[in-house]
């Protein structure tokens, strides 16, 4: 059976790709956009609950727009979902990342100017032109020094993650601003240009089962959760007990997820 968060079908359209679709449902393409607002919720109906989000730049495949809602299925993990129309535009070629674990867009190239709005780490911009300490966009002035070229990637998912510590923890989240624990991984590893899914069920599968002591990188998953190894006996994961991304002993991780009724570790991941 397909993974509804997956399969980019609803009860009136599904990508013309899909060999197993439902008959009687409208065949379609599928449009290339991408978000232009800072942070969105991608929901999993109309008004329904959140699912994941998707940042500023991410590229979407609009299936369906209907009602003021686009069901969209995400390019950077094929998650599915519904977003408010108004939140999506044109797709462009993104030049940049930030870096940084936020920024803020400036009305002009002056740290003094009014700030537009904040950007999350791994949102992407396109670049109009560039100056001595900001780069230009369609929408305002960002600091270089919180931005890096697509393409020129940082090698260590855990340095990523762990510029988001004390991050308040979401369900669903993927920002700064709220993360939760399979959202503060997918983060750290796309940053290094390494596919990741948005949930840890799906995680699960990334890399090979690792075998002896944990090492920096390794994924380790409970039922419904993940963290990452950050040294040999240190964990580093966003979770709902400490509400933020935290770094804590493994051993007091295992021993206090298993009190509280979270069951045991069932899988040692290696990237």
């Amino acid at each position: 059976m397909s993974d509804p968060r997956l399969t980019p079908a609803n009860a009136r359209v599904a990508g013309a790709h899909l060999t197993d679709a439902q008959p009687g449902l409208t065949r379609v393409q599928g449009q290339s956009r991408q978000v232009i607002r800072p942070l969105v919720d991608l929901l999993r109906a109309p008004h329904g609950p959140r699912d994941r989000q998707l940042l500023f730049g991410d590229a979407v495949t609009v299936y369906e727009d209907r009602d003021g809602w686009a069901f969209v299925q995400a390019q950077k993990d094929g998650y599915v979902g519904y977003l408010p129309g108004i939140s999506l535009g044109p797709a462009t070629k993104p030049t940049h990342c930030i870096a940084a674990p936020a920024s803020h867009v400036y009305r002009e190239a002056d740290i003094k100017s009014p700030d537009r709005f904040a950007l999350s780490l791994g949102a992407k911009i396109t670049a109009l032109a560039e100056h001595r300490d900001f780069i230009e966009t369609a929408d305002g002035f960002i600091p270089r020094a919180h931005l890096r070229e697509v393409g020129d990637h940082p090698s260590d998912p855990v340095a990523v993650a762990e510029t988001l510590l004390h991050t308040p923890y979401l369900w669903g989240g993927n920002s700064r601003w709220g993360i939760d624990c399979s959202g503060l991984v997918q983060a750290a590893l796309l940053a290094c240009a390494l596919p990741c899914p948005g949930d840890s069920d799906h995680q699960q599968r990334l890399g090979q089962q690792a075998d002896g002591p944990a090492q920096r990188g390794d994924l380790v998953f409970w039922k419904g959760h993940v963290g990452l190894i950050a040294d040999a006996d240190l964990l580093l994961h966003a979770n709902a007990h400490h509400m933020t991304v935290v770094l804590e002993s493994l051993q007091d991780a295992i021993d206090r997820i298993a009190a509280q009724g979270g069951g045991a570790l069932i899988a040692h991941r290696r990237l």
